[in-house]
């Protein structure tokens, strides 16, 4: 299996920071893992990186409203 585009695994990145930016949620280090991207695996992951405690309060908080919690 070959690996995904570069631009469409962009698109899914923009796609996820507009859905949490929705929600008030900023995560800094968001962005396309460029070592999967370039090795052969088959999927490039994206890296989500670091927050602080605060965010991280916020998005768990955003995950469990839309879970219905």
């Amino acid at each position: 299996m070959q690996p995904r585009p570069l631009n469409a695994t962009e698109t899914e990145v923009v796609q996820l920071r507009d859905a949490l930016k929705a929600n008030g949620i900023t995560l800094p280090s968001l962005g396309v893992d460029l070592v999967t991207f370039a090795s052969s695996y088959a999927k490039p992951l994206i890296y989500l990186g670091n927050c602080d405690a605060e965010t991280a309060r916020t998005l768990t908080e955003a995950l469990r409203k839309a879970a219905g919690r």
